[in-house]
C-alpha cells in the first residue's frame, strides 16, 4: 500500500489546484443559484367522532373522546397530498402560471405549474403527529401563501368529502321518512274505533317510527350545516426571514471534501501508472 503523506507530498501542487479550481467553480454557482426561501403550516387532525353523528348526540361518546383526532388520520391527509388536484386548485386560485414561468396562453399551463409546485412542496407527517406543508419558493411571500392555501385545499376536500356522505345518507332518510309517513297516513285514514289489536300495534308502531326518521333528519340537517373541520389549523405559514435554500457553507465544504478525495484518488492512479510505465 503506497504511502499517502509522501503521495499528498508529491502531489499536493495539484491536489491544491484542484480543491481550489473546485471551490471557486462551487462558489460562483451557490452564489448564481436563485434563493429559496421555506415556510411551513402546521394542522392537526380534528377528531374523526366529530364528523360522526352517533358520537356528536352521544353524551357518552363525547366525554370519551377527544376533540383532537389520532395520528393515523393524516395518512388519508397525506395521500390527498399526492393528487394533482390540490396543486391545480391552487396555481388557478394565485393565477401562478406566470410566476413559474408558462405562459398563459398554454393550453396545459396550469398542469405544468402545478408539477412544478408539487415539486417544491413536502407534505408530511412529523413524529409529533402532526400535518405539516413545507413549501419553498423565490419569493418569501408567496411561499407562505402557498403553504396555507395547499393546507386548506386538504381540509376542505376532506371536510366536502364528508358533507357529502352526510348528505346523501339525508337524502335517504328524507325518502323513506315520507314514505314512512304516507303508509301512517294511510293507516290512520282506514282505522275506526273497533281496530283490531295487532292494526293498533303496526299504527303505533309505523308511528315511532316517523319520529326516528324525523329526530334523525334534524340530527342530519345539523352535521350538513355545520360542516365539521377535518383539520385543525395549529399555525399557519409566515414569510421566511431567510433563505432555506441553497445552504452556500454547507455546500461548499462538502465540495472542498469530495474535491481532496478525488484529487488524492486520481493521483494514486496516476502514481501507480507512472511506477508501472518506468
Amino acid at each position: 500500500m503506497p504511502d499517502l503523506f509522501d503521495l499528498m507530498r508529491r502531489w499536493r501542487k495539484q491536489i491544491f489546484l484542484l480543491i481550489i479550481t473546485t471551490l471557486i467553480v462551487t462558489t460562483a454557482i451557490v452564489f448564481l443559484i436563485p434563493k429559496r426561501y421555506l415556510s411551513v403550516a402546521t394542522a392537526l387532525p380534528a377528531s374523526s367522532y366529530a364528523t360522526d353523528k352517533t358520537s356528536v348526540f352521544s353524551q357518552n361518546l363525547q366525554i370519551l373522546y377527544s376533540t383532537v383526532g389520532l395520528p393515523d388520520d393524516l395518512d388519508k391527509m397525506v395521500g390527498t397530498a399526492h393528487l394533482d388536484t390540490v396543486y391545480r386548485f391552487v396555481i388557478a386560485q394565485l393565477g401562478l402560471t406566470d410566476h413559474f414561468g408558462i405562459r398563459k396562453t398554454d393550453g396545459s399551463a396550469i398542469p405544468k405549474a402545478a408539477s412544478i409546485l408539487r415539486k417544491h412542496t413536502r407534505v408530511i407527517k412529523s413524529d409529533y403527529g402532526e400535518l405539516r406543508v413545507k413549501v419553498w419558493d423565490v419569493d418569501r411571500d408567496l411561499a407562505a401563501a402557498l403553504a396555507n392555501a395547499i393546507m386548506e385545499k386538504i381540509q376542505q376536500i376532506h371536510q366536502d368529502v364528508q358533507t357529502v356522505n352526510n348528505s346523501i345518507m339525508l337524502s335517504k332518510l328524507n325518502e323513506e321518512y315520507a314514505n314512512k309517513k304516507n303508509e301512517f297516513e294511510k293507516l290512520a285514514r282506514s282505522s275506526s274505533l273497533t281496530e283490531p289489536e295487532m292494526f293498533s300495534i303496526h299504527k303505533s308502531s309505523l308511528l315511532q317510527q316517523v319520529q326516528e326518521y324525523e329526530k334523525l333528519i334534524n340530527q342530519y340537517k345539523l352535521m350538513v350545516d355545520a360542516k365539521p373541520q377535518a383539520l385543525i389549523i395549529v399555525e399557519r405559514a409566515t414569510p421566511a426571514f431567510a433563505p432555506d435554500q441553497p445552504k452556500p457553507l454547507q455546500i461548499i465544504v462538502a465540495a472542498a471534501i469530495l474535491s481532496f478525495f478525488f484529487g488524492l484518488l486520481t493521483a494514486l492512479i496516476l502514481d501507480r501508472k507512472k511506477s508501472v510505465t518506468a
